[in-house]
């Protein structure tokens, strides 16, 4: 079936099975690598992709789910005002360590910030509850979300 919707702001299609999860599609069709597989059943967030601005684990969704919608990866927001501040802020806060989850709580954050620009913890501990990390802790997380908040005020409010 031919599947037609926005990645990453370009009009694509594929010729696929629309039962496929869209996280083989991304990575296989489109070889977007950003987009990871950790535990495919939608509990560690490594997977991460914003449908239609909205935060979803794509290791959950059918490929024919995404037709006609709006699709943005990590590689999608690399080259924004956005990324780079959150980048930087999780670089400084001590937020990274082996990277593997760094881009789906990278895709949290930034869900996050466009929804609510001045969290508090708890929702900052709220938004990062899909995603897992098992070498930086969580602690440096939440500082790094919350210093991307601080350094990128302008940008969320747009």
């Amino acid at each position: 079936m031919k599947i037609e919707f926005i990645l990453n702001g370009k009009k694509v299609e594929v010729n696929t099975d629309p039962a496929r999860r869209l996280l083989d599609v991304l990575r296989e069709d489109f070889g977007l690598i950003g987009v990871k597989e950790g535990c495919g059943e939608g509990e560690c967030g490594a997977c991460a992709v914003l449908i239609d601005g909205k935060i979803v684990h794509s290791c959950l969704v059918p490929v024919g789910n995404v037709k006609g919608k709006e699709v943005t990866t990590i590689e999608g927001l690399k080259d924004t005002e956005e990324y780079k501040v959150i980048h930087e802020s999780f670089l400084d806060a001590g937020s990274v360590q082996c990277g593997f989850c760094t881009p789906g709580f990278v895709m949290a954050t930034y869900a996050l910030l466009k929804e609510n620009p001045q969290p508090h913890e708890d929702d900052i501990r709220k938004a990062i509850s899909g995603n897992l990390c098992r070498c930086t802790g969580y602690s440096m997380i939440i500082d790094g979300v919350k210093l991307a908040a601080k350094r990128g005020e302008k940008l969320w409010k747009d």
